[in-house]
């Protein structure tokens, strides 16, 4: 009987599947089969727009289509909270199945705790995360370090430190670290990121840990919740997936490349939040917020920032003088008052700013000092253990 807490090998018994998904494709398959059982009315997850570059979000349901969701999508830079908030109405209409990035499933706790998400109608099938990539940025890095042409890369892939590209006739690794003191790899929020592994869905899944003859064969899986095991335990009966329990020194390995994972972000947070990233004192601030041109963009970007009535006081001439360019400092301010102990970092609102304001990399800074005073961490348990369920939370009254 599955459990919280427990960890499989997995992988799917259907050939196709397993040869078009990433390592052995149980991902695609779990929500084939919860959509197959009805167990969800749709599954929304992110697929291969133009090309390999850029990752949109879709809505599935029938259950043959979910083979075009496979694989990864390490260009996929968006934060999936939004589209279930903003087009899906929360989940309150229908249950939906979510693949989600740790900063999505942050997210959607944090609006599953002011009701705005149903936590009932949701199911979050979590996937390891060591990064993501912006779109422009990527392509540019593959012809000046790889020497090789975009639109021939047919799978790009994080692993042991390295950034592999891989074309049809040939696979190429870089350093992360060499590629991002050049200026490429991740964006920078993900690097500054400790949460690689979501602890806060029902079910982790990636291929950290996966070794033996089942390396790259098979996917990783952690259940993290009640609905987890459940769901795990009828796919398993089903048939939908094969599994078996994973190698002790497996999971000592993946233990261990999430621990490399989060020093690798105290680095990067140390030399982003230092003297040298310029943002210990107040003027720091007020230097980047000049740039502002009042679009909006941040605010109608960010997963978090949902209050209406929020937003109508932010406009009034008693907070922020309307026809003003720089607004004053109070617009971010507002805002930053209003949702920055719930930050997940994700950087949606920093890369939609047009004025190029390290937007991300201010809460974040502020959201650390909070944690660190209050050893709080937005959407789940710091010590790791099974989330609480955001049913029993006191929900904010705003």
């Amino acid at each position: 009987m599955v459990q919280v807490n427990d960890m499989y090998y997995a992988w799917s018994p259907d050939e196709e599947i397993a040869e078009s998904g990433e390592c052995g494709g149980a991902v695609t398959s779990i929500m084939k089969f919860l959509l197959e059982e009805g167990i969800v009315d749709a599954v929304l997850a992110v697929k291969k727009g133009s090309d390999l570059y850029d990752a949109v979000p879709t809505l599935i349901s029938d259950p043959e289509k979910i083979k075009e969701t496979a694989g990864s999508l390490h260009c996929g830079t968006l934060n999936i909270c939004n589209t279930l908030s903003n087009y899906l109405n929360g989940a309150k209409d229908m249950k939906i199945a979510v693949t989600t990035k740790p900063c999505d499933a942050m997210s959607i706790v944090e609006l599953m705790k002011r009701k705005q998400i149903d936590p009932e109608n949701v199911v979050m099938i979590g996937v390891n995360c060591g990064g993501t990539m912006p779109p422009v940025k990527a392509r540019e890095m593959i012809e000046k370090f790889y020497d090789l042409d975009p639109d021939d890369v047919l799978k790009e892939e994080i692993a042991k430190g390295n950034l592999i590209i891989e074309t049809a006739d040939q696979e190429k690794e870089i350093s992360i670290d060499e590629l991002e003191e050049q200026g490429y790899g991740r964006r920078t929020n993900c690097r500054r990121c400790e949460n690689n592994i979501p602890v806060m869905s029902d079910i982790a899944m990636g291929n950290w840990g996966v070794i033996g003859p089942l390396a790259g064969k098979a996917t990783f899986v952690e259940v993290f919740s009640e609905k987890g095991a459940e769901i795990l335990q009828k796919a398993i009966d089903a048939g939908a997936l094969k599994v078996q329990d994973p190698v002790p020194k497996g999971i000592e390995i993946r233990a261990n490349i999430d621990k490399a994972m989060v020093n690798l972000a105290n680095k990067w947070q140390a030399k982003d939040f230092g003297d040298e990233g310029g943002l210990l004192e107040i003027d720091a601030y007020m230097d980047e917020f000049d740039r502002c041109i009042k679009c909006y963009g941040c605010r109608e970007a960010c997963p978090i920032c949902w209050c209406i009535k929020c937003t109508i006081e932010s406009e009034s001439d008693d907070w922020v003088g309307k026809g003003e360019i720089p607004p004053s400092p109070m617009f971010h301010f507002v805002r930053m008052i209003h949702m920055v102990d719930s930050c997940t970092n994700c950087g949606q609102c920093e890369e939609v700013c047009p004025a190029e304001i390290p937007l991300a990399k201010i809460f974040h800074k502020v959201n650390r000092n909070l944690q660190d005073v209050f050893d709080y961490y937005p959407g789940y348990d710091r010590e790791r253990k099974p989330p609480l369920s955001v049913v029993d939370k006191e929900p904010s009254e705003e």
